[in-house]
């Protein structure tokens, strides 16, 4: 696994560290490419819940304007020491071996990434007040899922469907690839 060629060089130095570390789950390019681009349009402090090996800690950088700050964290200490190898010279990133939770009084923040791999963890009512008014929460790896209720392994997937139809938030999902759907809500 090498970085395609038409990646950010920190992403493909992110693909580098993720390869040597043997990680091999992390955010697709096309989930990846939406990150920075909304991260360009973000002013203050981002936030990843969830390093890995910092791909899509990369991926927001490479979109980050300047002044702007990105905090990320992530438990497994082995993959957060790998991503502070990738940022260790960038002033505007932060990474913490620590669990996402240790985020909760740095923020608000104006874009916040999380991989929703438990519902608990990923709840509106957890992460509302964490996202500043008008920011922005981006969660990956979800089915595409025709009808509705969103349905996913044959269940209502609560988790998604509580986050389109929270008042707090405007919330779309949008197809990243033919498998695969992020969710963005902006709060409102």
């Amino acid at each position: 696994m090498s970085a395609p060629p038409d990646v950010p060089p920190i992403v493909a130095r992110a693909f580098d560290v993720s390869r040597r570390a043997g990680y091999v789950s992390f955010c697709r390019n096309e989930t990846g490419r939406l990150l920075a681009a909304l991260a360009a349009t973000r002013n203050g402090t981002m936030a990843e819940f969830g390093t890995g090996c910092g791909v899509g800690t990369a991926w927001l950088r490479s979109g980050a304007r300047d002044g702007a700050m990105i905090l990320s964290a992530e438990l497994d200490e082995k993959l957060a020491v790998a991503a502070q190898d990738i940022f260790e010279d960038d002033p505007q990133v932060e990474v913490l071996s620590a669990d996402w939770s240790t985020l909760r009084d740095k923020g608000p923040y104006s874009l916040l990434f999380l991989d929703p791999s438990s519902p608990d963890d990923a709840s509106v009512d957890l992460i509302a007040d964490l996202v500043e008014p008008g920011g922005i929460v981006v969660m990956d790896d979800f089915a595409p899922c025709e009808g509705w209720p969103p349905i996913s392994l044959g269940r209502v997937d609560t988790l998604r469907e509580t986050w389109l139809t929270d008042e707090r938030f405007t919330a779309v999902e949008v197809m990243v690839a033919p498998d695969a759907v992020a969710l963005i809500a902006t709060r409102n």
